[in-house]
Parts: C-alpha cells; sequence; structure tokens
C-alpha cells in the first residue's frame, strides 16, 4: 500500500481521537460547571430545582361593586384543577381604606406567596392593601380600577366617557349601621343590570345576579387611594372591550401606567363569569413569571 492512502488514515484516526478526547473533557466540564456555586451560593441545579419544587401561590380574589365572592366561581374551577389553592373573600364594599384593611388582614393570615386579584372596584381595594406586604408577589386587574395615590373611583369612571354606571342606572338606599355611621347605598337597577355589568349573559341569568347583586356606599366611591401598590409590584392587567361600567379607554390608560402586563379581550364588565378561562389564564401567568 502507497503512503499516500496510509497518511489519510492515519489522519483519520487523529481526528477520531481528537473528537473523542474533547468530548471526554466536555462531559467532566459539564458536570462541574452545572454542580458549582453560583454568585448567591447556590449550584445552578439546585436553584432550577428550588424553582421546579417551589409551592404554587395562593390565589386570594376580591371582588368588586355589585357582584359578590361566588361571581368567582368558574375562575376558582380552573384554577383548582390547576392544583393552586384559592380564597374568595367577602368584600365588605363600605369605603376604601376600611376594605382595604379588611383584606390586608386576610393576605397577613396565608403563610406564603400570595397572587392578588381584584375584580372592579376590588382593583382599587388591593392597591391599597398590598402595599408593604412582601408575600404578595403579583398583582391582578380583572376590568378593574387602579387608582393612583390621591385618585378616587368617581374621577376615574369620568376621566373618558363610555360608562352606562350613571346616575339614572343605579338605585341610591340610604342605610344606618346602628352605631351612628350611614350613608347611602348604590345598586344598579334590575332593569340596567344586563347592560351595565354582564351585557353577554342571557337576560335571565343576568336577573339571578341583579337580585344578588351587593350594593357599595356611594362614599367609596368619593375616597380618595393612599397607595399604589402597582409602583412596587409586578401586575396583570384584563382590559374588556365591551365594558359599559368601566371604560375600555381607562382600564388601558391604567394598565399602561401600571407597566402592567396586559390582556384584551371581547367581553362586559362580569368577564369573570362569561370568560372564565382568559380569567383564570391570566392569573395563571402571573403566577408562574413570579413564582
Amino acid at each position: 500500500m502507497s503512503r499516500r492512502h496510509i497518511q489519510p488514515a492515519r489522519r483519520t484516526r487523529r481526528a477520531v481521537l481528537a473528537v473523542a478526547g474533547a468530548a471526554a473533557l466536555a462531559a467532566v466540564a459539564v458536570p462541574a460547571l452545572a454542580s458549582s456555586p453560583s454568585d448567591d451560593g447556590k449550584t445552578v441545579a439546585a436553584a432550577a430545582a428550588a424553582s421546579h419544587s417551589a409551592p404554587k401561590p395562593t390565589v386570594l380574589l376580591v371582588h368588586g361593586a355589585w357582584a359578590d365572592s361566588s361571581s368567582w366561581s368558574p375562575v376558582i374551577d380552573r384554577l383548582q384543577a390547576q392544583g393552586y389553592p384559592v380564597q374568595a373573600i367577602a368584600n365588605p364594599l363600605r369605603g376604601l381604606a376600611s376594605d382595604a384593611a379588611y383584606v390586608k388582614s386576610r393576605i397577613e393570615s396565608i403563610g406564603g406567596p400570595v397572587v392578588l386579584v381584584g375584580h372592579s372596584y376590588g382593583g382599587a381595594v388591593i392597591g391599597e392593601a398590598a402595599t408593604e406586604e412582601p408575600n404578595v408577589k403579583a398583582l391582578v386587574y380583572v376590568a378593574a380600577f387602579a387608582p393612583d395615590k390621591g385618585e378616587s373611583l368617581g374621577a376615574l369612571v369620568a376621566k373618558n366617557p363610555g360608562s352606562h354606571a350613571t346616575p339614572d342606572a343605579l338605585n341610591p338606599v340610604p342605610f344606618d349601621m346602628g352605631n351612628g355611621v350611614g350613608g347611602v347605598d348604590l345598586s344598579i337597577k334590575p332593569d340596567k343590570y344586563r347592560d351595565v355589568f354582564a351585557a353577554s349573559l342571557s337576560a335571565r341569568k343576568a336577573n339571578s345576579l341583579a337580585a344578588v347583586q351587593r350594593p357599595i356606599s356611594a362614599a367609596a366611591l368619593e375616597e380618595t387611594a393612599t397607595n399604589a401598590a402597582w409602583r412596587g409590584i409586578p401586575s396583570w392587567y384584563l382590559v374588556t372591550r365591551q365594558d359599559h361600567a368601566l371604560p375600555p379607554t381607562t382600564q388601558r390608560f391604567m394598565a399602561q401606567r401600571a407597566h402592567a402586563h396586559t390582556t384584551e379581550v371581547n367581553a362586559p364588565h362580569a368577564v369573570m363569569l362569561t370568560r372564565p378561562d382568559t380569567v383564570s389564564g391570566l392569573i395563571r401567568q402571573a403566577a408562574t413569571a413570579t413564582r
């Protein structure tokens, strides 16, 4: 056999040995790199395992005016099916500061991370309640108010045209707490409820919701916010394009101001009833991103 045929064969064997050697070095180097300490003293592998095994946060749902905690039921079903612990609390709807104090006490009763979700007026409440609460990892606004310090809900509703929650659609009823405290409750007139709150639901379902709606104190709508937790906590916002209670233009303004991760959907104000998959999906996004 000539040298011309021997030399290529030798070069080929050398190349194979070189590749094998590189592979062997890589096999040693990669585990060494994976087990080397990261900047915070944890290994990359341990950090990844800890993230994967971290418990799911508790989702705390806060309803707004003209609804109650049962309005979250379709969303609760979906979240629980995904293994999330969920609490839907009864928002008192008496005043922004007092309602926020109540929600704050519920946050502090949960021994772990919380994703705080507010619908409508409930958004203003979570913005107050989550301030200086380190276990609140994310805020989710569902067609909700996200006022800044010094803003009232009444001012935000009037910011842009489009709300059908006008005085002629509301029923004011004086109330007395029996302790010298009283005020005026506002509910939506039954014949206006479907248009204002739940336009895409059947008339029968809307009439049922109108009958069980929780009224809100008129004073709560004029009380100004003293905190804006969205300035320091990551936030998500669901804009409802067919909303007749809180104009979509105003929703977009608040979402943009909060630098929220924003999703839009064709739905009325009662989006948690009409599009529960969208609502629960956004909550899961917030939970996953901040886990």
